[in-house]
């Protein structure tokens, strides 16, 4: 900084904030631009910790480096490792193994996960499956243990205050007969 422009420092961190893109979009949704490349890539759905992790290593990206600093061709290379996943990790952690209709195995993103995922339980309780039948009743799907947790309605179990009050109730109209 000189003595004759105090204000030139200033103008250096402006011109740096400007080269960021605040939003970056892959599919349908807008990632935030000013958080790291794997922190954004979470907010996608289905697209979770390790996930992002193995896309920054095979875009061949800094995972901590600005979403939005990064130039035009790096952000393609990264959409493009979105987009083909299921094709780079073994099949057991792609979202989407073997599909009804087709048999291939894929790795879903944003709204497509959720379209596919209704549809998958859908057709599941259209032709009467157990895990269709267990969705359409809202019980636990993955044999999780029903008897105590996941209650809706109010008490488990016996009422004990209930049962003395009824009781009460009743001793006293047996009383005034």
């Amino acid at each position: 900084m000189s003595a004759e422009d105090p204000n030139a420092g200033e103008d250096a961190d402006a011109e740096e904030e400007e080269d960021i893109r605040y939003f970056v979009r892959i599919g349908q949704t807008d990632l935030d631009g000013t958080k790291s490349v794997e922190r954004a890539l979470t907010e996608l759905n289905g697209i979770g910790h390790r996930a992002a992790r193995i896309i920054t290593q095979k875009a061949d990206v800094d995972r901590r480096a600005v979403f939005g600093k990064l130039d035009d061709d790096v952000i393609e290379r990264v959409v493009d490792h979105v987009e083909n996943f299921a094709d780079e990790v073994p099949e057991w952690m792609a979202n989407h193994q073997k599909d009804y209709f087709t048999g291939e195995t894929t790795h879903e993103t944003g709204n497509d996960l959720q379209l596919t995922r209704r549809q998958d339980i859908n057709r599941m309780k259209m032709i009467d499956s157990y895990r269709g039948v267990r969705h359409k009743r809202g019980q636990k799907v993955r044999g999780q243990r029903t008897k105590s947790t996941g209650r809706t309605e109010g008490t488990i179990g016996v009422n004990v205050e209930a049962i003395k009050e009824e009781q009460a109730e009743e001793a006293a109209a047996e009383d005034d007969e």
